[in-house]
């Protein structure tokens, strides 16, 4: 009732209200309700607004101080003009190198700062302090480089960096070729190798990333600038970010960035290479000799498009009389030149070479060499000389070799002892005891019941050499009827000179000789067939790494004995070595040679296998050491009996099935090479002083494995047999015989596996040509894996020609030539190059657009042509001419990959750096800025799974002592 109520009054009043006032009533009450709240707003705002003005102004007169006047001033000093900056235009101190680097530094600022900044600004202060920054850095550059000694830098440094590389490229080349060609990307594969090798031997550095991603590369060369104007700049401007940045993109991104990309450039390299050899003259033979060892085929197929070229206009040409001739020949040649290229490339492209049984079956057709001219030659006395070892019959050679230098020095003597006595001058007792002396070191080394290996001849002939020696004055004929035997009997006798020509190492010798030919590919006149006349090609140099490897999936069988013991003198050092005769046994060959060892090297070896196998500790036992009288006869014998059964032991099938790794440490131990050591003099030492306290603790616990007794071996002085003069004359041929090197090496650490470093002998290190010649001899020809022999022949050869040429004053030659690279003129030469090269004409160079493949790989062809054309012909006849050939084009083939030329520029960049801020702590900073190296990961976490056994060993031996203290 109510609600009904509600409702009924309600409808009442509002049609009484429609009613009364019409029906548009309601509208125009919101109307005017809508106007009044709005007239009151408007009344209320203009009231508050005059209000707050009111009072604004009485507070600001109040409370608020006087208003500043420094924001007036600034914008009077902006509205005025210009003033006329003044630059101080001095650098370096020297005017002839500031001009040019005036005229860099505004080239720089022009092309990569004004033309973008004065769309924004017309105002110069921020240029101006651009340059400020950028000649301040170069006055503080100017004055560290003129503080800093440049002379090791580039007479030791530089030489070594690049004599690391080469070695880091030439172990990658080895591993590629251990693991095959039948990889899809040999190239890739080959970088990846290289940077592995290196961070092995670099140990705590690797530049894969700076030198494979252009990413990495960039910000490299960011943080590197950003360091170096933290160094050179004031506190001031480089806290400015701004300016920091702007100048480190300049630096990193303008100059050096295009710099070490063009000075990496494989093509650059090439074209660089034929212009310094532009005044040699490219012949036809060595062209054809590049062809035929080729490998790449982008390069074949370059020459052969270019020759079909040729071919075409040849033929296309109307010619008559004798031009006709020419031309056919000239077509002849041309034809003759795609013949061998399809040829190579089909080879190539199939992966056949030539067969090692044809190879082999043709040995019968190659040269013969006389056994006259094979002693008299320095290539060809290696080789028989590595083959008179494998037959034992090195005895009867070195005693040929032996008395033609005692001849050659008794005669010269005697010559002397005459002119003297002209002059009236007598010392003919002297002389003669001397001649007497070596006469007798000769016999007591090759011909008495003492001697070791002793020469077998005719006893007659012996008994007579020993009565002569008793009872006369020696001449220099004194052992010429027995040394005529013994080259009868090296030329005869089956085991010898015979059967040499049958071996291979007589084929690598003719290889060496430039004298190896193939009569089955000779070609004709009109270019039919492929001709390998003048010298061996790659194919055939494969062929021959084929007869002397043995595969790595048969199974190989060795035994080995001690057959023999011998006495050295080593530059007054005296020690024993005993002769190991090996016997290599597989499915397909058998091999006998022998090598020859110290006993620190059975204990370096010893000390080596133990350590990798712990097992073996407890099973092998080396034979003590004794300090005096360890040169007597019957202690040698005794401890070539022990070391006998150590072997025999050690070759037991039962334990090499054991551990299947130490095969490997085995073989490189018995091979027919210089061994290296793996720990130093003063690391057996140490071992002395552990070796008694790891025995004490071993009783204690089982558990810490034994290691063996130190081997540092005593040396004894004993009275040289062969007096002065005899001693000078069988060094070399003691050397070779021996298979140890002339000086004993400072480190016993691998020298494959570490950097190239600073000295290299007693005798050279002094002498800065030699140690650089002989470094890089080294490195390029592979030198310390050859005859030792033929090094130390190198080595007094490079010694004599550098004396011949420079005299004494050698090192003060060179030491002027470096001042002369670093003085004001040379540098001014060199920043007017780098003006040229980047602004010629004063304009920006255009990026220079890549050359054409075809062009690219007819340049290589070229460059490696005048390399190897350029190459003197003494040098082949010193170290072989296929040796020269291999390492000439290992240099070469090293600068054809851009990835590794970055290395080595970035390489020399660190280095400079390092001599330039020797207090600095540059190695550091780069070892971190190369810390995301994905090689060096990789490597460390191997190192890390390596060395967790013996940091467990370490925490025992800890405990136990802790234990023993307790």
């Amino acid at each position: 009732q109510t609600s009904r109520s509600i409702w009924g009054w309600g409808s009442l009043g509002l049609v009484l209200f429609v009613a009364t006032f019409g029906p548009f009533a309601i509208f125009y009450f919101a109307f005017y309700i809508l106007c009044f709240v709005g007239g009151g707003f408007v009344v209320t705002l203009l009231f508050g607004k005059s209000n707050s003005e009111k009072y604004l102004e009485q507070c600001e007169h109040s409370f608020l101080p006087c208003t500043s006047v420094g924001i007036p001033k600034c914008i009077e000093e902006m509205k005025r003009e210009a003033r006329p900056i003044k630059i101080d235009r001095r650098l370096t101190g020297a005017n002839i190198i500031d001009e040019p680097l005036q005229q860099v530094i505004q080239f720089s600022l022009r092309d990569y700062v004004q033309y973008w900044y004065y769309t924004l600004s017309d105002d110069e202060s921020f240029l101006l302090e651009i340059r400020q920054a950028l000649q301040y850095a170069l006055v503080q550059f100017s004055a560290r480089s003129k503080e800093t000694d440049w002379q090791p830098y580039f007479t030791t440094r530089l030489v070594d960096d690049f004599g690391t590389h080469l070695r880091v490229f030439r172990k990658a080349q080895q591993r590629i070729a251990e693991k095959g060609s039948q990889m899809k990307d040999q190239a890739e594969e080959l970088v990846d190798t290289f940077f592995e090798v290196e961070v092995e031997m670099e140990k705590e550095v690797c530049r894969d990333l700076v030198c494979t991603s252009p990413k990495d590369e960039e910000g490299f060369l960011r943080d590197l600038c950003e360091v170096l104007l933290y160094m050179l700049l004031p506190p001031g401007d480089f806290q400015n970010k701004i300016m920091r940045y702007f100048v480190r993109e300049i630096l990193s991104r303008g100059i050096l960035l295009p710099l070490i990309n063009q000075l990496s450039d494989p093509d650059y390299i090439n074209q660089y290479v034929i212009w310094m050899i532009r005044d040699s003259n490219c012949n036809y033979e060595a062209f054809m000799n590049i062809i035929k060892l080729s490998d790449n085929i982008g390069e074949l197929e370059a020459v052969k498009d270019k020759a079909s070229e040729e071919l075409q206009y040849l033929r296309s040409l109307d010619t008559a009389g004798d031009d006709i001739n020419t031309i056919k020949n000239q077509i002849n040649s041309l034809l003759y030149v795609i013949k061998v290229c399809d040829s190579r490339i089909q080879r190539l492209q199939s992966g056949k070479e030539i067969d090692t049984v044809k190879l082999a079956a043709n040995f019968g057709k190659l040269c013969t060499v006389p056994l006259d001219h094979i002693l008299v030659d320095n290539v060809a006395l290696q080789f028989f000389m590595d083959y008179m070892q494998q037959t034992g019959g090195q005895a009867h050679l070195f005693f040929w070799m032996t008395v033609e230098g005692y001849r050659v020095t008794a005669q010269q003597q005697l010559e002397v002892l005459q002119s003297r006595q002209k002059d009236g001058k007598h010392q003919t007792n002297q002389t003669k005891g001397l001649l007497r002396a070596a006469a007798f070191g000769v016999y007591e080394q090759y011909l008495s019941e003492k001697a070791s290996p002793r020469v077998n001849i005719d006893d007659k002939l012996v008994a007579k050499l020993a009565e002569t020696l008793n009872h006369e004055d020696p001449t220099p004929e004194i052992f010429d009827d027995i040394q005529r035997k013994v080259y009868e009997l090296m030329l005869r006798d089956e085991r010898f000179y015979p059967s040499f020509k049958q071996n291979v190492l007589y084929v690598r010798m003719l290889a060496e000789l430039d004298m190896l030919k193939d009569p089955s590919f000779r070609g004709s006149d009109d270019g039919e067939g492929e001709s390998f006349n003048g010298s061996p090609t790659g194919s055939i140099n494969l062929s021959l790494d084929d007869l002397s490897n043995v595969p790595s999936d048969e199974t190989i069988q060795l035994h080995a004995y001690i057959s023999d013991t011998g006495v050295c003198n080593d530059h007054g050092k005296t020690y024993a070595l005993y002769a190991i005769t090996v016997h290599r046994r597989n499915a397909n060959s058998e091999e006998m040679w022998k090598t020859y060892r110290r006993y620190s090297d059975f204990h370096d070896f010893h000390m080596r296998i133990t350590e990798q196998f712990e097992n073996l500790a407890n099973i092998l036992k080396l034979p003590g050491k004794k300090t005096f009288n360890n040169m007597d006869r019957e202690f040698l014998e005794k401890r070539k009996k022990d070391l006998n059964a150590y072997l025999q032991l050690l070759l037991n099938p039962e334990m090499m099935k054991a551990s299947p790794a130490l095969a490997h440490y085995v073989y490189d131990f018995l091979e027919n090479k210089a061994y290296s050591k793996g720990k130093g003099d003063f690391a057996r030492k140490m071992d002395t002083f552990v070796n008694p306290l790891r025995n004490s603790m071993r009783n204690v616990s089982n558990a810490v494995k034994s290691i063996p007794d130190s081997l540092a071996e005593g040396m004894t002085k004993m009275s040289d047999n062969m007096g002065k003069m005899s001693e000078r004359l069988g060094q070399d041929i003691k050397q070779s015989f021996f298979k140890v090197p002339p000086l004993m090496q400072k480190t016993y650490s691998d020298p494959e596996h570490c950097r190239v470093a600073a000295p290299i002998d007693d005798n050279v290190d002094d002498n800065i040509p030699l140690r650089v010649m002989l470094l890089l001899m080294d490195e390029v020809f592979d030198l310390k894996e050859r005859n030792q022999w033929l090094r130390r022949n190198i080595k007094n050869l490079l010694q004599q020609l550098i004396r011949a040429t420079y005299g004494d004053t050698i090192n003060r030659k060179i030491v002027d030539h470096v001042d002369w690279m670093t003085s004001p003129e040379q540098v001014a030469d060199a920043v007017k190059r780098f003006r040229d090269a980047f602004w010629p004409n004063g304009i920006l160079a255009e990026t220079v657009p890549r050359r054409d493949k075809a062009i690219r790989m007819r340049t290589r062809v070229a460059g490696k042509t005048k390399l190897l054309e350029v190459m003197p012909d003494e040098l082949k006849h010193i170290i072989g001419a296929e040796t020269t050939r291999k390492g000439i084009l290992r240099v070469f083939e090293m600068f054809q990959h851009s990835q590794l030329n970055k290395r080595m520029v970035y390489v020399f960049l660190e280095r400079f750096l390092e001599t330039l801020f020797p207090q600095n702590k540059f190695p550091e900073l780069f070892n971190k800025l190369h810390s995301r190296s994905k090689q060096m990961q990789r490597y460390k976490q191997r190192l890390h799974s390596t060395q967790a056994p013996s940091l467990q060993k370490s925490l025992l031996v800890s405990h136990i002592r802790l234990l023993m203290h307790l």
